[in-house]
């Protein structure tokens, strides 16, 4: 019997990493296409995002009744527990992290393009290092890897720094060719949004951090990461 309720246990362990495993591949593909559809404006790609955002709502969903199931049913301690509730809280931060690449495919369609928004050319480059965050805190969640977190929250200085140059770039434009303003604002948003993901990658990875190894991240990079408090 024990034996048995182990195995079953160490299933539903592995359906919870799958689920997360599957919640955040898709949002990674979300960003991917949403910035596709922004820079090739292809509207029907957009729409298809913007939809594809329910699959990730309704593996949200999936955990949340997973998790309750297994907390009444098995009520885990120490390890598990972090990594259940690590688990519970990372599917809320990717369901996000999806809603962020939606926003951005919903104002494909607002932006009229007439001529070409110098500063667009470098969101793509912004969103290949968020993207590359949220794959490898998956990566990180799936291995246990603590390192790999703490690599992931050092990244988010490089979005911050995209995003503060895109911010200039884009008021600059603003001023210069008064025409493009509702454009250029769209575009802003777009880059806030790969901003809030890479915050939302590093909210993930602290939690990789905390399920990994029982203490809290206190400090985010500054050059060189701080950890400490032990497990309560």
């Amino acid at each position: 019997m024990v034996e048995h309720t182990v195995k079953s246990f160490e299933n539903e362990i592995s359906q919870l990493r799958g689920l997360i495993a599957e919640m955040g591949g898709l949002a990674e593909v979300a960003i991917r296409d949403a910035i596709d559809a922004l820079v090739q404006r292809d509207e029907d790609k957009a729409r298809i995002t913007v939809t594809n955002d329910a699959r990730i709502d309704a593996l949200e969903a999936e955990v949340d009744r997973l998790v309750v199931r297994i907390i009444a049913l098995r009520a885990p301690m120490a390890d598990d527990l972090r990594e259940v509730i690590a688990a519970l809280k990372i599917s809320g931060v990717i369901e996000r992290i999806g809603d962020y690449a939606k926003n951005i495919a919903k104002r494909v369609t607002s932006i009229e393009r007439k001529g070409q928004i110098e500063p667009l050319t470098l969101i793509p480059a912004m969103a290949e290092i968020v993207q590359g965050m949220v794959r490898d805190v998956l990566n990180a969640y799936g291995a246990r890897d603590a390192q790999l977190a703490v690599e992931v929250i050092r990244r988010d200085d490089k979005v911050d720094n995209f995003y503060d140059s895109i911010f200039r770039n884009l008021v600059s434009h603003m001023m210069e060719n008064p025409a493009t303003i509702s454009d250029a604002a769209q575009l802003l948003f777009v880059a806030r949004n790969l901003e809030r993901v890479g915050d939302h990658s590093t909210n993930v990875a602290e939690m990789v951090y905390f399920a990994a190894t029982g203490e809290y991240c206190t400090e985010r990079d500054k050059g060189d990461a701080t950890f400490a408090g032990k497990e309560r």
